[in-house]
């Protein structure tokens, strides 16, 4: 007679087997179409006790374990101050899961709560800094983070909506702020349903944000309340009833940015505006004929 399987071997199998599909393939192939992980890198999953950091630590454990090309891991916990209830959720699905997470505290919601403009951008900052910080420390070299394609695909429509800006998230950048880490992003090509549907197939429950303005909206009628990230989805979820193919046809566009029809773009900072660029365009065209 088979022995019954642990919650972290049926999470864990899942992720392989029914997911395959959806999680693990698109997660691989994240991977390596942007070279995220190279052997000998210590990389510190931020793992903030929601669905989709979770998940990415599951995912990180079976690539360290099925790769050719040893590379080590440290599962990376900042608490910005959740009240005891959360705290208590976080560590029990590590345990549950066979995550092994190194916590460390920060007062970032104590700080944050008392911003009125744009608390959840300064949140974010004040989190990776934190992050990137405790990283070092424990002498990696990277960070990932849960951005999902679905977060790709609402971060470009946000910048375009509310910005002013045709930006869209990186799949991995360097740090600024902390030479020599870099952050990586290897849920890149993993749609956020997939992480629902995992979720729920293994009877999970995550933290949300944990902080006053989720609850904000969360509470409102509209079901969007505060937050712009949310009327971002709203709106996906309508296009895709007459373009099913919406948010693949925008992923897709950040990837082949045509700079020869934009008045103007920068590039590290720096700005080309048309009349800098055009007669310069002239001639590499005419070169390239």
């Amino acid at each position: 007679m088979s022995r019954e399987l642990t919650p972290q071997e049926i999470a864990e199998r899942s992720l392989i087997k029914t997911y395959r599909k959806t999680l693990w393939n698109p997660f691989i192939a994240a991977v390596k179409r942007y070279e995220l992980v190279k052997p000998g890198d210590r990389i510190a999953v931020c793992i903030s006790g929601g669905k989709d950091s979770v998940v990415l630590a599951k995912l990180m454990q079976e690539l360290q374990r099925h790769t050719e090309q040893p590379f080590e891991l440290v599962f990376l916990v900042m608490d910005p101050g959740y009240n005891p209830e959360n705290r208590k959720l976080l560590e029990e699905n590590a345990q549950r899961l066979g995550i092994p997470i190194t916590i460390f505290e920060s007062n970032i919601f104590d700080v944050t709560v008392c911003v009125e403009k744009s608390p959840c951008y300064l949140c974010a900052r004040m989190r990776r800094g934190f992050l990137y910080a405790k990283a070092q420390e424990l002498g990696c070299n990277k960070i990932a983070l849960g951005h999902h394609f679905s977060d790709v695909v609402e971060t470009t429509l946000l910048g375009l909506f509310y910005g002013a800006q045709l930006q869209a998230m990186p799949p991995k950048l360097h740090s600024k702020n902390f030479p020599g880490m870099e952050l990586i992003r290897p849920l890149y090509c993993v749609h956020e349903d997939a992480i629902v549907a995992w979720k729920n197939y293994n009877g999970l429950r995550f933290l949300q944000c944990a902080c006053r303005f989720t609850e904000a909206r969360d509470a409102a009628d509209d079901g969007v309340g505060e937050s712009k990230r949310q009327e971002m989805k709203m709106l996906l979820r309508e296009l895709k009833k007459t373009n099913p193919n919406i948010e693949k046809c925008i992923f897709q566009a950040i990837h082949g940015v045509q700079l020869d029809t934009f008045p103007g773009f920068k590039f590290h900072g720096k700005e080309y505006p048309l009349q800098e660029i055009y007669d310069r365009d002239y001639t590499f065209s005419s070169e390239e004929k």
